[in-house]
């Protein structure tokens, strides 16, 4: 499978769990902790399944728009909200997974067609591909 990059960035970390991330290019930076369910004190910071969530459910949103602007789905609404749940926790088959609930809220349009429009989205998705028959992952309008 190849890949026609049309854009590329970087970020590095130090710290682990309980440092900090930033862009090579200096746009953004962030400050990680270790949540308390995972044995850390919580607190200020971030974590990498928060960013995964985060980047996932813009980059999901971005899929639908492509979606929908290439005829057959309705029209995206400005007020569409799209949440991404993300867990972790130990796999049967040793190490860590993760697993992703993707919703979606598409006010004043119809659920049949919204599903229908988060169906394509993820297919489209960078985050979906990436993920595929790696980690489950649901998408459900609702």
């Amino acid at each position: 499978m190849s890949v026609n990059v049309i854009y590329r960035t970087a970020a590095r970390a130090t710290g682990g769990r309980d440092g900090s991330s930033a862009t090579l290019d200096g746009s953004f930076q962030v400050k990680l902790a270790v949540p308390k369910e995972m044995g850390g004190p919580g607190g200020p910071g971030a974590n990498p399944e928060q960013l995964f969530a985060a980047g996932y459910a813009a980059c999901f949103l971005g899929a639908m728009k492509f979606a929908s602007s290439q005829g057959g789905f309705p029209k995206v609404p400005a007020d569409t909200g799209v949440t991404a749940h993300v867990g972790i926790g130990p796999r049967d088959a040793g190490g860590f997974g993760l697993e992703v609930k993707i919703e979606v809220a598409m006010p004043g349009v119809d659920k049949t067609a919204a599903q229908a429009l988060v169906d394509a989205a993820h297919q489209i998705c960078p985050y979906s591909n990436a993920t595929r028959n790696s980690l489950d992952v649901i998408a459900t309008a609702v």
